[in-house]
């Protein structure tokens, strides 16, 4: 049978007030006794019941984290680099995968709320704010990360994407391409957007255009996406010699159609991806990309939630944490062959 507290109390001869004050981290007790209480708890393998915690109005020392789909290596990366953060400091993660959808959103942040976590960190598009309002009203800390919701005030923390952007330009533009196209995400998604606009800005001030039919959106298949539209743009008769992708999987479906169509990379065409994922550095050739610090995201995100739990600090923290991008060179960028 599972342990109780009243095993615990028993078992470490002290009141089940004593054990309830070690489970909360209040009260006087000496720490001698409390190292006692968390030994014997440690011993018969008990742990405190979320559910209570919560009917009690308690900490449940869970987490929810929204994302598009942790299918996406980036996401499950940041995932990863949450759950880990949380870990450190005593949290569960629930994981929840919204495909951008409104009506998925809405239903997982209902089930957050209802679970009592402790905060819920967000990584996915929203369309309609007010779906939000319902955890303001409850005061549950929320942070956004590697998502933006323009003109709300969320904590929110990011990798510069214009930047990113401007980067994957200078490189390919410094390599001699000057017939330059882009594989985007959904229109809707911001970060896609700050990136584009970089590019497009970069490119304009060395003098060249990046016509509208060179940037083509995508859906929820990103690589078969990325593929079909990456097909397209090599077949038109001045077709582009670098593509820029905004995410690793739109990369991908490029190399391939790439592949399929018997166009070598790099001599013949550069790829440039984005985000730097595990994904980046098995495929053949291995992706040139834009990193994004998964890592330092998800670290700064949990430690956010934190803080506005323990209440504000004499310092609040920035509404918007920026974080500088990397160009990673690898195989798929080559000098242009004139």
């Amino acid at each position: 049978m599972k342990a109780t507290i009243y095993d615990v109390a028993r078992e470490a001869g002290v009141s089940i007030a004593a054990v309830s004050q070690v489970i909360n981290g209040k009260g006087k007790i000496s720490e001698e006794r409390r190292a006692k209480i968390t030994e014997v708890m440690e011993k018969l393998g008990y742990r405190p019941s979320v559910i209570a915690a919560a009917l009690t109005g308690k900490k449940t020392y869970t987490l929810g984290l929204l994302v598009p789909d942790i299918s996406n290596p980036f996401f499950a990366e940041i995932a990863r680099a949450v759950e880990d953060r949380g870990d450190h400091h005593g949290y569960s993660l629930v994981i929840c995968s919204t495909d951008n959808q409104d009506e998925r959103v809405e239903r997982y942040l209902t089930l957050l709320q209802q679970k009592s976590v402790d905060g819920i960190i967000i990584g996915t598009g929203i369309e309609d704010i007010k779906l939000l309002e319902p955890i303001r009203s409850k005061s549950i800390p929320v942070t956004m990360i590697a998502r933006a919701l323009p003109g709300e005030s969320l904590q929110t923390v990011v990798v510069d994407d214009y930047e990113g952007g401007r980067l994957a330009a200078r490189h390919l533009l410094g390599l001699g391409h000057t017939a330059l196209a882009v594989l985007a995400e959904h229109p809707k998604v911001t970060s896609s957007q700050e990136r584009i606009r970089g590019f497009r800005e970069t490119v304009a001030e060395a003098g060249l255009s990046l016509p509208d039919y060179f940037v083509k959106s995508s859906g929820r298949e990103l690589v078969k996406d990325g593929k079909r539209n990456a097909s397209e743009l090599l077949r038109y008769a001045e077709r582009p010699t670098a593509i820029f992708c905004c995410n690793d999987l739109l990369a991908i479906g490029a190399l391939q159609a790439a592949s399929e169509l018997g166009i070598h990379v790099p001599s013949e065409l550069s790829v440039v991806g984005f985000d730097n994922t595990i994904l980046a550095q098995v495929t053949v050739p291995a992706l040139t990309t834009i990193a994004q610090p998964t890592e330092r995201m998800g670290e700064l995100a949990v430690d956010l939630i934190l803080q506005k739990n323990a209440g504000q600090p004499d310092e609040p923290p920035p509404l918007r944490t920026v974080l500088a991008p990397e160009l990673i060179v690898r195989q798929t960028t080559a000098a242009l062959l004139r």
